[in-house]
């Protein structure tokens, strides 16, 4: 179970490819713009007419925060994920309504809750600049690269936004690592309102051991609704709900987001991976998982504040755990070592083509070195506000003094989230009412800031500035106790005043974020220059030469946008025995126990009688997914919405780097059972209603 944002490398199925074109089973997360539709027919005898795609396009959208959704009625309803949903309920709970302990339903608009910082995205445009990317990079490489490639997409971007960045999120797509570049325009809501959720017990039933398993018995669900002016947008296209869902060995769509794949990685980048990459992400993490446990047994409010933090770390590390044990399988390993010096063979027997590519895996392996040799200092500092400094009051202050800085510097110079086309979202996100939980902060800070010193050694010219006169606790008690940005109030004030207001402030956190910004400048300038720029230069040289001998025959690496994935509802072998396709409403209550995490709630305990126990549950089916697929609608060939993919198997962790359709397997919530509870479990027929057309 993933939600992309929360997680860095991806993760859930994949490709075989040795000397020849993928085409193997149903792999493949195909651009919109290019589906395979002849060996749909083949297969299948289906073909996807241009009105079929424009309406899964537009029924489709995105969450910002890292997962996918669908619309499923005219007025803006959005189906998603319990799991995708975690930060809005975690804004919205207080003392007294714990909204990820309990189920929630709005039975009439007016009880919608908004949520305090969520963007609903809906792809409504794509336009290839592929000619208008290469122009503007042709013959550079390095930081000249990195600038020219900047320059262009920001061009590009501004002006899709046209002026108007809160309606209008636009973004410069590479796919084929470069071989293609695309312009996206999403329409974009930020008025995003709740309506129902399960409790997390029942959204993620079978907790941590369950996880990535099969069989399942979750209702990973949530549904919410966007707004506009005030108003449930009016939303025509959108997948209504089959009340019967799937039938076995049916063709089922997956229209989704899925976030990232490192199938077309050469094996330099897969190596790193496995270490010094997975090794460190799972010290990491695995520090962060005890830190809060330890805070969670202390008392039942800070279970709750906790909650969330810790079933993404524990779903991160069985995620890079998995992961690992994949690329540590030798015969898997050495099929990708095949597959790279087959291409690289034919590269070379074509002298045009040899002459394009030059030595571009020999440039990978020197710039990803590079990485490898400051892969800690960028782990400690960059990616989500960096690990050392796990603290939501310090990433509002870093993100307010690097804001500053970035906003003094033209638009084609900064960084792609600090353009003006994104910063709607970025200054959603910032002024978010969501509560700030001093203690909490104080513990995850001095925790990481300690972690920070002992990983990068006490004569890191960083560690050296932070704790020249006090110790990693002493920091995060001074800057977490005397800090004023918990004022929402405070944080726009020092927004709008900038470089000025970000120099005259006594604020210690805001003091702590201009201490580690000469660094984290540094840091992220080398990356850009010495590790993306000469690893994005030389992928796009063997992507061209990839479309040179395949076309588009092939499937792009994932990229956190729409993409649609076919599949067909079956089970598989596992340890020899047959594992079917579907569980049911009576394996629940069997699999179920009286402790936690098989412990069903109070409302599925009184709700037995009133359910069938022949109602599927959850499925499992062939699609290619990764995460940033959770939440992706299940749909039929008619586009009617079957399931919702929220998981997948345990074989399934390896498949960010190779697919196996014998095993590899996405898991979706049945329709029929989330028509039925609402029904009959939490009593939400207008739900039921606007959902199906009937009560």
């Amino acid at each position: 179970m993933k939600k992309w944002a929360a997680l860095p490398i991806g993760a859930l199925l994949v490709f075989l490819l040795l000397a020849a074109p993928r085409s193997f089973a149903a792999e493949g997360m195909w651009p919109l713009s290019n589906l395979p539709a002849a060996a749909l027919q083949k297969r299948f005898g289906f073909t996807p007419s241009a009105k079929w795609i424009e309406h899964v396009q537009l029924a489709s959208v995105r969450l910002a925060g890292g997962c996918s959704g669908s619309f499923v009625s005219a007025d803006g309803l959005v189906l998603s994920n319990h799991h995708c949903a975690v930060d809005c309920l975690e804004g919205l709970s207080r003392p007294g309504r714990n909204l990820m302990g309990e189920s929630f339903y709005a039975a009439t608009r007016e009880d919608e809750l908004k949520c305090p910082a969520m963007e609903v995205e809906q792809l409504v445009r794509r336009t290839d600049v592929t000619g208008a990317v290469n122009r503007a990079t042709q013959s550079k490489s390095g930081a000249a690269y990195a600038a020219a490639r900047r320059a262009a997409t920001s061009r590009l971007e501004s002006a899709c936004v046209a002026g108007h960045p809160k309606r209008w999120r636009c973004e410069v797509v590479a796919l084929y690592h470069g071989g293609q570049d695309w312009l996206y325009k999403y329409r974009r809501y930020q008025d995003v309102r709740l309506v129902f959720v399960p409790s997390q017990s029942t959204s993620f039933f079978g907790g941590y051991p369950d996880n990535f398993n099969f069989p399942r018995y979750d209702f990973d669900v949530s549904i919410l609704r966007v707004y506009v002016d005030g108003k449930p947008a009016h939303t025509p296209d959108y997948f209504p709900m089959s009340t019967t869902g799937p039938k076995a060995g049916e063709l089922v769509f997956t229209s989704g987001n899925p976030g990232a794949t490192e199938r077309d990685d050469t094996i330099a980048q897969l190596q790193a991976l496995r270490y010094p990459i997975f090794p460190v992400l799972l010290q990491v993490f695995s520090h962060f998982q005890g830190l809060l446990e330890g805070f969670s047994a202390q008392s039942a409010s800070n279970a709750r504040i906790a909650r969330g933090d810790l079933f993404f770390i524990d779903n991160a590390i069985k995620s890079f755990d998995g992961q690992l044990q994949a690329l540590n399988d030798r015969q898997a390993f050495a099929r990708k070592a095949k597959e790279e010096a087959a291409l690289r063979a034919k590269v070379a027997a074509d002298p045009a083509l040899a002459g394009k590519v030059g030595d571009a895996w020999t440039g990978i392996a020197a710039a990803q070195r590079r990485y490898n040799a400051m892969f800690l200092p960028y782990l400690m500092l960059v990616p989500q506000g960096g690990q050392g400094f796990y603290s939501r009051l310090y990433r509002m202050a870093f993100g307010i003094v690097l804001g500053a800085y970035e906003r003094t510097l033209p638009d084609a110079q900064r960084f792609a989230e600090y353009r003006s086309a994104n910063l709607p979202l970025l200054e959603q996100q910032l002024f978010s009412p969501a509560p700030v939980y001093r203690n909490y902060d104080r513990v995850r800070l001095t925790s990481s800031l300690t972690m920070l010193r002992d990983l990068m050694g006490t004569d890191a010219p960083i560690v050296r500035t932070l704790f020249a006169t006090a110790s990693p606790a002493e920091v995060a008690g001074h800057a977490v106790g005397g800090t004023k940005l918990a004022d929402v109030a405070v944080r726009k004030t020092l927004w709008a005043g900038g470089q000025k207001a970000v120099a005259d402030s006594s604020d210690p956190m805001i003091a702590l974020a201009r201490e580690v910004l000469p660094y984290y400048l540094e840091v992220r300038k080398t990356y850009d220059d010495e590790v993306k720029a000469p690893i994005e230069a030389n992928t796009t040289k063997i992507a061209q030469a990839r479309f040179a001998l395949y076309g588009t025959s092939i499937s792009p690496d994932a990229t956190f946008t729409e993409r649609l994935s076919y599949g067909v509802v079956k089970g598989w072998k596992k340890h020899g025995q047959s594992v079917g396709p579907f569980t049911y409403v009576s394996g629940l209550y069997a699999h179920a126990r009286s402790y936690a995490p098989l412990q069903l709630s109070a409302a599925w305990l009184a709700a037995k009688s009133r359910l069938n126990p022949a109602t599927p549950m959850n499925f499992v089916s062939t699609n290619d997914i990764v995460g940033g697929n959770s939440g992706s609608p299940v749909i039929d060939r008619d586009g009617r919405l079957v399931g919702l993919i929220f998981d997948g198997n345990l074989p399934s962790l390896g498949g960010a780097f190779w697919y196996d359709g014998k095993l590899n397997r996405a898991v979706s919530v049945d329709s029929a059972i989330i028509v039925e509870a609402l029904k009959n479990v939490y009593h939400a027929n207008a739900l039921v209603k606007e959902l199906t057309g009937r009560g």
